[in-house]
């Protein structure tokens, strides 16, 4: 194989790299932005008045 046909392997093989971290880069920033969103809607849906009152008359 001569050295030309070498290189151009090569830089397809670092172009397919940089495309696979970009996507996983992508897929970490979606999955931080759910995480913070189900975060929010969760201490939204916290009562903080329900359950620190039992009654005790029966």
């Amino acid at each position: 194989m001569d050295i030309a046909a070498m290189s151009v392997i090569m830089s397809q093989a670092q172009v397919k790299q940089q495309a696979s971290i970009s996507l996983l880069d992508k897929a970490m920033n979606t999955s931080e932005q759910q995480s913070n969103q189900m975060i929010k809607m969760l201490e939204q849906a916290i009562q903080p008045h329900l359950g620190s009152t039992v009654d005790v008359k029966a």
